[in-house]
This record gives structure tokens, sequence and C-alpha cells, in this order.
């Protein structure tokens, strides 16, 4: 059965805009707005889902979303690391930080590898090839949309350092298990679109 999956990544906080780590920041003020802002552009769905972290949820309740907590979907976890910011890490852990960046596996920070949040983001994918709702919508941290592009694509886990994922569009991903095809960066609102995106955070986006 052919599945259509829409990937909401969530408006904006303060933690990303101050480029920190994975947390449970809820949404600021600009983030709230911009998200009620987009309500109209949200598409239609059959099934509606969203990660569990604050920001997600309340992104969703500002689209207008009547959607369900999806523990599968929560936010990379990077324990130790969490709240902090990129350069703060790297003074203080200078060879954890390398290690996670040049190997999948390694997880320095107490949590989850790269490799084992783009298998997780693979299984839940996996779980909505059985028949069940064909349209899928859930509004879910960059890091896991990154993560469900790298396993839905098949590509080398490297790769999710170079996709990069906004606050506020849309990832589609239609197919099934084995064979997915991507639409990837679509603005919700003409003011997201037309405004100048700030740095991402560090499970954003991490130049090498």
């Amino acid at each position: 059965m052919t599945v259509r999956v829409m990937l909401i990544s969530p408006a904006m906080n303060a933690a990303l805009r101050e480029a920190r780590f994975a947390g449970d920041a809820p949404l600021d003020e600009a983030g709230q707005r911009q998200a009620r802002a987009a309500a109209d552009a949200v598409p239609a769905a059959d099934r509606l889902l969203h990660g569990p972290s604050r920001r997600c949820s309340l992104t969703a309740a500002a689209l207008g979303l009547r959607s369900a907590p999806e523990n599968a979907l929560r936010d990379w976890e990077l324990n130790r690391w969490a709240g902090a910011r990129l350069d703060e890490v790297s003074a203080s852990d200078p060879e954890g930080v390398a290690a996670w960046l040049a190997d999948p596996s390694a997880a320095p920070h107490g949590g989850e590898s790269l490799l084992g949040l783009c298998a997780r983001a693979g299984a839940w994918l996996g779980s909505l090839d059985g028949g069940g709702p064909g349209r899928v919508l859930a509004v879910v941290e960059p890091a896991v949309v990154r993560a469900a592009v790298v396993h839905a694509l098949d590509l080398p886990p490297r790769a999710f350092w170079r996709i990069d994922v906004a606050p506020l569009t849309l990832t589609e991903l239609s197919g099934r298990s084995g064979r997915w095809n991507l639409r990837t960066g679509r603005p919700l609102t003409a003011e997201t679109a037309g405004a100048q995106a700030p740095q991402p955070p560090p499970t954003a986006r991490l130049d090498r």
C-alpha cells in the first residue's frame, strides 16, 4: 500500500535561536505566531501525530491539529548534552564531539547514536506500511525528519549532516518500505518562505 508521510518541523523557540542541542524548551512568542499563521496551509491527513517534546506539541496545537503524541517520534536522545550549545560541549568534551561527528555509532553523550536514531525513524516508517491510514501527518523535531529521510532514501549515515530542515517546513515521503520518494523543504507560510532563516542548531545542521 502506498503511504504518504508528511513531516512538519516545529516552529521557532529560544533554544533554536541560540543554536542549542536538543532540549524540551517551549515555543517563544514569535514561534507561536508563525505556527498560528500557518494553520490554513497544513495539508489534510487521515492520522495526526506529534513528537512528545513541548515544542512539537505546542506547534501542533497552534496549527490547529488534534494530534496524538508518538514516543517513536521523540527527538534525538543526547542525554548529557541536552540543552547545551555546541561551543560549550566542544570546549568541555572535544574528543567526544569529534567522535560523534565522525562515527555514526558513537554516543559520547550517553544517549542515542546516529545509527540508533535513523533505525528508530526507519522502524516507525516501516510500521506505516501495513494497510493503515494512507496519509499520515506528524509534527516532529528536525533531527527526526533528517533521520527519516536518510533511512527512506537509503543514504549513508553521514548524509544526515548535510540535510537542512528549517522551522515550519513540510517534508513529504510517499511510497512504501524500501521505495520512498521525497519532497522536502516546502514552507507552510509566505512569512516563513520570505524570512531569512537563522543559523540552525547543532541537531539541525553541522557543517563539516
